[in-house]
Parts: C-alpha cells; structure tokens; sequence
C-alpha cells in the first residue's frame, strides 16, 4: 500500500507538471501584431514578488538572444533584452495581477518564428518557479490573387500546342502550385514552375503549362497556402483572334462619324454663303431706294 500511494503522488506531480507547462501554436500574418499567451489562473498575485521572463526556447538561439522581455519586481527591465525586439514587445499591464504575463510582440517578420517560452518566478522565502508555458509562434503571408495569361486562338488551332502562364507574390512560406482542367476536374501536370525567394523573406512563384488545344479549353491555376489554408484561382477563358468580318462593324462606325462630320460642315458652309448672298442683295436694294 505504501508502494502504491507513493506512485499515485509521483503520477500525480508528473500530470501536475505537464499541466502546468502550456503549449500553443500560432500563426501570424507578416507584419501584424501577435499576442503571445502565458496566462496562470491560481491565485491573485504580488507584482512586487514575480519575475517574469521571455525567451526563445531553442537552444541553438540562446547565444544570440536570451532575453525577450522581462518584469522584475513589477517594473520592465529590458536592459539584456535582445536588440531585434527593442521597442517591439509589451506586457498588458492592466491583467499582470490577474496573472496574465501574455507578450504583444509587434511588426512580426519571418526572423521571428520560434519557440517562446514564458517563465514565472516568485520570490517569498525563496525563490521558485510557480508557472511556464511555449508558444510556438509560425508566420505567414498570403499570395497575391494570380494572373493566368493564356493563347488568343483562331477556331482551327485545335491540336496545336499552347502555352499558359501563372503568377502570384508576396507569400510565406512556399507554395503549392495546381493546373486543372476545369472540363472534367483533372489535374495536369504544369511544364516548369520556379519559386524565388525575395530579401524580406517571402517568394514569388511563376508557373508554365504546355498542352494540346482542344475545342473547349478550360484551365484554373490555384495558388495555395497551406499554413493560411488559404486557395487562390485563375481561370481561362477561351479566346479568339479578330477576323476582318468582327473589325467591319467598327469599321463602318467610324465611317459613319466621318460622313455626318463632313456633312455638317457642308450645310453650315452652305448656310453662310446664303446668309452673305442675303446680306449683299438688302445692301443694294437700300442703294437703289435712296
């Protein structure tokens, strides 16, 4: 019995110890404001008695930065804070005796995606560590809506080879790239697609399809974002070239405009020499009385 009882106590402050260490994950968009969650709801607590500390939790980081943010004794103190996050964290202050240590971090970038980890400290006789919790922080950045640039076709290409060009930006991280042939929802197999990788971390994706023409072509090009669970499409729309018949229509249009114009300055032309021939006989007739 004793045995027994003494492992159902280590069982207990085993589960007691992995409750109390929280782990979330958390996207955030690139360039947004993201709050890091460390919340500990036992008791309503003494500023003055806690020390609180923000790290990056991966080992291979600690030399470069050991410390986010800290509060000691109920002041900042972020005289070791690291340099990139200079001016870019607060703590809610307002929820600090309520025992809510979550970190706004701001103006994420892509250097910022680590494990964080919030420790708790309370200095009483002595000084121990009453709450933990990692977040895992995971950025992205949607894609831009995608330009799909396809043949301007005559009616009798059917069975030559056409090509179809993709493009989105602007996202992170990679993405996934997919032709469909939207006529029986099959996917094809695209030519050559390159990603590139810009200097803020984000990449451009641009994507070539090459295939036979077929009287009814239509083509989707879809853009997606996994971690954003985010899909963007293009679609084709089957074009033709112009034929002499189609440009007539404009053609006799324009041609009309030009007849009216003449015409109107023809009748004003003619409505002036009238006026003058008017204007010249009243003169001589005026003569004539006198």
């Amino acid at each position: 019995f004793p045995f027994r009882y003494g492992f159902l106590l280590l069982l207990l402050h085993i589960l007691k110890a992995v409750i109390a260490l929280e782990k979330k994950n958390i996207i955030s968009k690139l360039g947004d404001n993201v709050t890091l969650s460390c919340i500990y709801n036992q008791k309503t607590l003494q500023l003055k008695s806690l020390r609180v500390y923000w790290q990056i939790a991966d080992d291979s980081y600690q030399e470069k930065c050991s410390v986010v943010h800290a509060l000691i004794s109920g002041q900042d103190d972020n005289r070791k804070q690291c340099i990139h996050f200079k001016n870019r964290t607060q703590l809610f202050w307002d929820r600090l005796e309520e025992g809510d240590f979550s970190l706004l971090l701001l103006n994420v970038s892509q250097s910022d995606g680590h494990t964080y980890k919030c420790i708790v400290q309370e200095k009483t006789e002595i000084t121990k560590v009453i709450h933990e919790a990692e977040v895992v922080l995971s950025l992205a950045a949607s894609y831009s809506q995608p330009i799909l640039s396809g043949p301007i076709r005559n009616s009798d290409s059917t069975g030559e080879e056409v090509t179809f060009n993709c493009r989105s930006g602007n996202g992170y991280p990679k993405p996934n790239v997919y032709w469909i042939n939207k006529v029986n929802n099959s996917r094809l197999s695209p030519s050559k697609t390159d990603i590139i990788r810009h200097d803020d971390g984000t990449f451009s994706v641009f994507s070539t399809l090459k295939l036979k023409a077929t009287s009814n072509m239509q083509i989707e090009c879809s853009i997606e974002n996994e971690m954003l669970q985010e899909n963007l499409s293009a679609n084709y729309t089957q074009q033709k070239k112009s034929t002499e018949s189609d440009e007539n229509p404009g053609k006799k249009g324009r041609g009309a405009q030009a007849a009216g114009i003449i015409g109107i300055v023809f009748v004003i032309g003619l409505l002036t020499v009238l006026i003058c021939w008017l204007w010249r006989r009243r003169s001589s007739n005026l003569v004539a009385y006198r």
